[in-house]
């Protein structure tokens, strides 16, 4: 059984989240000699190769496993001192901080709830990275963080997996886009030619929901024009104002249906299976959810499975 020294361990984490061994140095008190001789002692320890030498420095896949092991040492520590009320000696007053990876819309909605509470009877701080869900996995591998809300159903290796819930998300676009691009657009031809030209609204670049969903139905990526909106209140926004349409969560169509910005879809996908985007009036509900929600239960992006918990992956 392979057991690192805890100095060793916090060189290795200094090291990746400074990004250099000088800038690591600075943060331990030491020399950039010690810090490379440190991780060079990991190194023959385990008989692999743990940092590539690159600037920023990056974990190699054997270092991510000992990243991860070494921030979940580092909390476990804290929180042992924190139950028996020893101050730590080596940074007086340090409050823990927890990495996570979570979704745009997660932590736009639910999230920050989640959190709160654990903020109630825990002293910590959180430290968040804002991801695509379909790549917050890919920072717990890599040990950016310890949890993460991810599209993934299989847990990272590790990890262990468990169920978040369900979060729904509806096709819907403005009233005004709908008379200046779907007029007239009633059948289910028709609406598939208009829908495949007509502008939509992104996240970003990665984010596939929009575009998912009409592959589906149009075997094919839209060949529309593309708004991209980073940040999910001006995303709904965007769609509100009549940029394009979009996928949206269930919570913000509400909002917007109550106040009669957004108009329901119902025009039906092939073989009557899920719903195309069709804003027919406003005030009224919003679209019934995509195929996909129909077979399994979510979105796709919609409902991403998640992690919780030290190194638990956890899938909706």
């Amino acid at each position: 059984m392979v057991q690192f020294q805890r100095d060793h361990l916090e060189t290795l984490l200094a090291a990746v989240d400074a990004g250099t061994f000088d800038a690591a140095a600075r943060e331990l008190s030491i020399t950039p000699s010690a810090v490379s001789q440190r991780v060079k002692a990991m190194e023959q320890l385990v008989g692999r190769v743990l940092l590539q030498r690159t600037t920023p420095i990056m974990p190699t896949p054997d270092g991510e496993v000992v990243l991860r092991h070494a921030r979940q040492v580092r909390l476990l520590d804290e929180e042992t001192s924190r139950a028996l009320d020893v101050p730590d000696s080596d940074v007086p007053g340090r409050t823990p901080s927890i990495p996570l990876a979570v979704n745009a819309d997660s932590l736009a909605t639910w999230f920050l709830d989640a959190l709160a509470i654990v903020r109630d009877d825990t002293e910590v701080v959180f430290d968040l990275h804002r991801e695509d869900q379909d790549r917050t996995a890919e920072l717990l591998r890599a040990g950016t963080v310890m949890a993460a809300v991810t599209a993934e159903a299989e847990p990272v290796q590790g990890c262990s997996s468990v169920p978040l819930g369900v979060d729904r998300y509806r096709a819907v676009a403005a009233p005004s886009f709908v008379r200046r691009y779907l007029d007239g657009a009633d059948t289910e031809r028709r609406m598939t030619t208009r829908l495949d030209r007509v502008p939509l609204v992104d996240y970003d670049r990665d984010d596939d929901l929009q575009q998912g969903f009409l592959r589906r139905v149009l075997g094919h990526a839209p060949r529309g024009p593309r708004h991209f909106v980073p940040n999910s209140a001006d995303f709904a926004r965007a769609v509100q104002l009549g940029f394009g349409w979009g996928v949206v969560a269930r919570s913000a169509v509400s909002r917007g249906t109550r106040a009669g910005r957004l108009g329901r879809a119902h025009a039906r996908a092939p073989g009557g299976r899920g719903a195309l985007v069709a804003a027919v009036e406003p005030g009224v509900a919003a679209a019934r959810t995509c195929d996909r929600c129909r077979a399994h239960g979510r979105c796709g992006t919609a409902a991403p499975a998640g992690v919780t918990g030290r190194g638990r992956a956890a899938r909706l």
